[in-house]
């Protein structure tokens, strides 16, 4: 957390500030790439296991905001999650994302999301269509771990300019639209198996955004966990958790936070599979000025928890 204390504050003092911000954040993303010092504090001294420590050094910044369109995600259970992955890239006005659930637990589900996580950049980079992405990563995942292992996926992209979604679903749970502060609709796409059979491509899902519009996507732990009592939680209780957590959170950093915290408190601090939240939020607004970055700290966990990205300057 970055703070400073002033006597006066006028917005000349709030621009500046924004700039010293920005600045610390780019100092401190940089000096990650050759020292340890920031991964250990935030992990508050608690390793990793093997299968999180792959995940988390293939992982984008797990927030971002930009005048057009905003993100976040959260990844449970943070300390030894290995199947679940995620990936973004904003090129120009279309944002690229993908989500990722491997199957099995561990070390080989870990190997098996760092694959397709690869083959996914890989065809992003190629700039190919979805369809062809989609191709990429299916033949990557049978070419090397063969029919007998499989991933679920949506792979997504998102005009930023107009707010045009379209996406590929491959088995995953269908994702959730949410306009103000409630849950309108599921965007339902043709029904598809998972990555890794062999199997021709999907349907490209298509839906036109509105300003202000969220979607959440989700892996299969967050609705097939069991809480205390040994009851599944299902959609509808997702549902009710974003509406409970949505009017009273700033922002999509702060929704996804209090959404993990309060999926964790329903389900008694247990986790049986791993589970992934990624929420986009779509503004509407015009690129008509850098985004700035304001990188500030926490100590409840190690990555996705432990840090926290709001690139509009505001805590």
């Amino acid at each position: 957390m970055l703070s400073i204390t002033l006597d006066t504050l006028g917005e000349d003092d709030r621009r500046l500030l924004r700039r010293l911000a920005a600045l610390i954040a780019e100092m401190t993303i940089s000096k990650t790439r050759y020292t340890d010092q920031f991964f250990m504090a935030r992990r508050q001294g608690r390793p990793l296991s093997l299968a999180a420590e792959i995940q988390y050094a293939q992982l984008p910044p797990l927030a971002m905001h930009t005048p057009q369109v905003s993100l976040a995600a959260a990844l449970e259970p943070a300390y030894e999650v290995a199947g679940d992955s995620l990936d973004y890239a904003l090129n120009g006005d279309v944002l690229h994302l993908a989500i990722i659930d491997a199957m099995g637990h561990g070390l080989e589900a870990a190997l098996l999301a760092t694959l397709a996580l690869g083959a996914h950049r890989r065809g992003r980079r190629m700039d190919v269509g979805l369809l062809e992405l989609y191709a990429l990563r299916e033949g990557s995942i049978d070419g090397t771990f063969g029919l007998e292992h499989f991933v679920t996926a949506q792979m997504m992209r998102l005009d930023v300019s107009t707010g045009y979604l379209q996406w590929v679903n491959a088995g995953h749970p269908e994702p959730l639209l949410i306009r103000g502060h409630r849950v309108i609709e599921r965007l339902e796409s043709a029904d598809r198996l998972p990555m890794g059979f062999g199997l021709p491509a999907p349907q490209v899902a298509r839906h036109q955004l509105l300003p202000g519009d969220r979607v959440l996507f989700f892996t299969d732990g967050v609705i097939e966990e069991r809480g205390p009592t040994g009851q599944e939680f299902h959609e509808a209780r997702l549902i009710e958790a974003i509406e409970r957590v949505v009017p009273s959170s700033k922002g999509v950093i702060q929704t996804v936070r209090r959404l993990a915290a309060d999926l964790e408190r329903a389900r008694g601090g247990v986790s049986s599979d791993d589970s992934t939240l990624f929420l986009i939020e779509w503004h509407g607004r015009t690129a008509d000025h850098l985004a700035e970055l304001d990188i500030q700290q926490d100590t409840d966990g190690p990555c996705c928890r432990g840090r926290r990205v709001d690139l509009t300057g505001s805590s």
